[in-house]
C-alpha cells in the first residue's frame, strides 16, 4: 500500500513538472515582493489542487460522456504528455515575462496552463480513470495532494532554490524531469496501444 502510495506521488510530481514551474514562477513574479511571491505561491497550490481533483476523480465521467474509451485517450494523452516532455529535455518551453497582478498569475498562466497543461490535464484523466474502488481513490487522491503540495513547498522556496542550483542547475533540473515524463508517457501510451490492439 506505502509502495503504491509513492509511486503514485513520483509519477504525479514529474508530471506536473515542478523544476519548469519554478523557472517560470520566478520569471513571471520577479517583480513582487517576497510575501506577494509567498501569497503567490499558496494560490498557485490551492488551484492546482482543486483543478488536479475534479480532473482527477471526473476523468470517467468526462470519457463516458464523449463515448471514448479510455485506451483510446491513453494513446493521444501520452503522445501529448511526450511532446511536452520533449520540450522540456530541448529547453524549448516559452520564455515568460513578469506579470502585474499576482491574482490574475495565480491561477493562469502559472496553474493552468503551466502547472495543469494539456499533457498533465491528458495523464490526470488517464490515472483517474484506472482506478478502481474507493479505498484506492483515496490512496490515489492523497498522493496526487501531496505531489502538489510538494511542488506548492517548492515554489515558496523558489529564491533560495534560485540562489542554491542558479538558472542553469533549474535548467537541468528540468531536463531531466523531461527525461522521466518522456517515460511516463511512454508507458501511458503504449498501455493504449496494446490494449487498443487486443480488442
Amino acid at each position: 500500500m506505502l509502495t503504491v502510495f509513492f509511486q503514485t506521488y513520483l509519477k504525479l510530481f514529474f508530471i506536473l513538472t515542478p523544476f519548469f514551474a519554478i523557472s517560470a514562477f520566478l520569471s513571471l513574479t520577479q517583480d513582487m515582493t517576497p510575501a506577494e511571491r509567498r501569497n503567490t505561491a499558496m494560490k498557485v497550490t490551492v488551484a492546482v489542487i482543486t483543478i488536479s481533483l475534479i480532473l482527477y476523480l471526473y476523468g470517467r465521467y468526462i470519457f463516458e460522456l464523449f463515448g471514448i474509451t479510455l485506451d483510446a485517450f491513453r494513446i493521444g494523452a501520452g503522445a501529448v504528455l511526450f511532446l511536452s516532455a520533449l520540450n522540456m529535455v530541448s529547453g524549448a518551453g516559452k520564455k515568460f515575462e513578469a506579470g502585474k497582478d499576482d491574482d490574475d498569475i495565480a491561477v493562469v498562466p502559472l496553474a493552468m496552463p503551466i502547472m495543469v497543461g494539456p499533457g498533465t490535464i491528458g495523464a490526470l484523466l488517464v490515472m483517474g480513470s484506472a482506478v478502481n474502488g474507493y479505498r484506492d481513490m483515496l490512496l490515489a487522491c492523497s498522493a496526487l495532494v501531496g505531489a502538489v503540495l510538494t511542488v506548492g513547498i517548492l515554489l515558496f522556496l523558489s529564491s533560495s532554490l534560485k540562489r542554491l542550483l542558479g538558472r542553469r542547475g533549474l535548467n537541468i533540473m528540468s531536463r531531466l524531469t523531461g527525461l522521466l515524463v518522456a517515460s511516463i508517457a511512454a508507458q501511458i501510451f503504449f498501455t493504449g496501444l496494446r490494449n487498443f490492439m487486443l480488442k
